[in-house]
C-alpha cells in the first residue's frame, strides 16, 4: 500500500494565477480611476452637493471614469479573489458579467451599422445638447476643445451650432463678448505660434461664409468623425476584434477553472 499513491483531480495553478495576475491590474486600474473621477468631483464641489450631478445639460466626463473605473473595479474584484480563493460563484459571476458586456458591444455594433442615420441624428443631438452647457463645467469644456482640435472640427454639423450656446449665439440680445463667435478650439492652427490666442474666434461668424475658412474650420464634427472611422477602418476593427477575443479568452479559462475546482470537489466528495 506505502508504494501505491492516489493522484486525484488537480486545479490547473497556470490558469488560476494567470487570471488571478491580470484581474488584480484591472482591479487596481480600476480603483484608480474611480479614484480620479471621486476627486474630479470633490474639487467641483458635486461631492458636497449631489443634487449637482444632474444640473449639468451636457456630458459630465467624470462619469467616463466612475462608469469604466466601476466595471472594471467589479470584475477585477470577482476575477482576482475568485481565482485566488478558488471559488466558483465569483468566477461564474466574473464569466457571466464579462459575457453580457461582450453581447452589448456586439449588439451596439450590430444597431450602429443597421441604424446608421439614427445614430447620426442622436450623435448630433448629442453634440448639440453639450455645446449648449459648453461653460457650465470645465471637464466638459476641455472635452470639447479636444475633440474640435483632434478633428478639426466646429459644432455638429458647422459652426453655426455654436448659437445654441448662450453666450456664442449671434442674437441682438446677447451681451457677451463672445457674441457670434466660436470657441478657440474651432480655429485653425498657425505652426508659427507657440502660444494658443484663445480669442482667435471673436466675431468670427459676424464674417462672410467664405471669410470663415481662412479662419476656422467649417466642417462640424459629426462629419469628421464619419471620415476619421472610414480611414481608420482596420485599426477601429482589429481593436474591437482584439478586446473581444481577450473578453472570449477570458471568460474559457474561467469556466475551465470552475470545472476543474468542482471535479476536484466532485473527487474529494467520493473518496
Amino acid at each position: 500500500m506505502s508504494g501505491n499513491h492516489y493522484k486525484g483531480q488537480e486545479v490547473s495553478c497556470c490558469i488560476k494565477y494567470f487570471i488571478f495576475g491580470f484581474n488584480i491590474l484591472f482591479w487596481l486600474l480600476g480603483m484608480a480611476l474611480v479614484g480620479i473621477g471621486l476627486w474630479a468631483w470633490s474639487e467641483k464641489g458635486v461631492l458636497s452637493n449631489i443634487s449637482s450631478i444632474t444640473d449639468l445639460g451636457g456630458l459630465d466626463p467624470v462619469w467616463l471614469f466612475m462608469v469604466v473605473g466601476g466595471v472594471m473595479f467589479i470584475l477585477g474584484f470577482a476575477g482576482c479573489i475568485g481565482a485566488l480563493r478558488e471559488n466558483t460563484f465569483l468566477l461564474k459571476f466574473f464569466s457571466v458579467f464579462l459575457g453580457i458586456i461582450f453581447f452589448l458591444e456586439l449588439t451596439t455594433g450590430v444597431l450602429a451599422f443597421v441604424f446608421k442615420d439614427w445614430i447620426k441624428d442622436q450623435l448630433n443631438l448629442f453634440i448639440n445638447n453639450n455645446i449648449r452647457a459648453y461653460r457650465d463645467d470645465i471637464d466638459l469644456q476641455n472635452l470639447i476643445d479636444f475633440t474640435q482640435e483632434y478633428w478639426e472640427c466646429c459644432g455638429a454639423f458647422g459652426a453655426d451650432d455654436w448659437n445654441l450656446n448662450i453666450y456664442f449665439n449671434c442674437t441682438d440680445g446677447n451681451p457677451s463678448r463672445e457674441k457670434c463667435g466660436v470657441p478657440f478650439s474651432c480655429c485653425t492652427k498657425d505652426p508659427a505660434e507657440d502660444v494658443i490666442n484663445t480669442q482667435c474666434g471673436y466675431d468670427i461668424r459676424a464674417k462672410p461664409d467664405s471669410e470663415q475658412k481662412d479662419y476656422i474650420n467649417v466642417k462640424g464634427c459629426v462629419p469628421q468623425f464619419e471620415k476619421w472611422l472610414q480611414d481608420n477602418l482596420t485599426l477601429v476593427a482589429g481593436i474591437f476584434i482584439g478586446v473581444a477575443l481577450l473578453q472570449i479568452f477570458g471568460i474559457c479559462l474561467a469556466q475551465n477553472l470552475v470545472s476543474d475546482i468542482e471535479a476536484v470537489q466532485a473527487s474529494c466528495f467520493f473518496t
